[in-house]
């Protein structure tokens, strides 16, 4: 049986109903959100399940919306199953008050890693990691670098050569 999006998406649909929505195509790749509640109920379903087997992660890192309340922070998922080459997207949303999500690094041991430079840049906390601390950045820093909550340049400046930039 050829491992299609369709049939993907169908398979989620059986196993959590309405829990799992919002599917897209972009690029060619199947994307779906489920709440940040059973994102281990999904990622295990997309593991162990013996028609999906996407046993591969490729790539976990979070996207910040500012302008979606109560949605700001997204954790997003990228899977592959290996034997058949197909690739997924999977997301999750939190708010960036309570940021929490759980770990998936029990299930995927690249995870370790990609959620600690997550929780390092974003402020994404992975419930049940087993060493969630910056990374990357020194331990004094008391805020994430990219969440977008800092003005961006200011555009008055006259102390600055656009030409030495490459603006001009």
């Amino acid at each position: 049986m050829s491992l299609t999006s369709e049939y993907i998406q169908q398979r989620l649909q059986d196993k959590f109903g309405e829990q799992v929505g919002s599917f897209e195509q972009p690029y060619g790749m199947l994307t779906f959100e489920a709440p940040k509640e059973i994102n281990l109920k999904v990622l295990n379903f997309l593991f162990d399940d013996p028609h999906l087997q996407f046993r591969f992660l490729t790539d976990l890192t979070a996207v910040h919306y500012p302008d979606q309340t109560g949605r700001e922070l997204a954790v997003v998922y990228h899977l592959h199953n290996l034997s058949a080459n197909v690739r997924l997207r999977f997301k999750v949303f939190t708010d960036i008050q309570t940021p929490d999500v759980y770990t998936a690094s029990g299930l995927f041991s690249a995870a370790n890693w990609m959620e600690r430079e997550t929780y390092d840049f974003f402020g994404v906390n992975f419930v049940g990691h087993p060493n969630l601390k910056r990374i990357l950045n020194v331990d004094e820093m008391d805020y994430f670098p990219l969440r977008k909550e800092f003005p961006l340049e200011d555009q008055t400046r006259i102390d600055k050569d656009d030409a030495m930039f490459g603006r001009g």
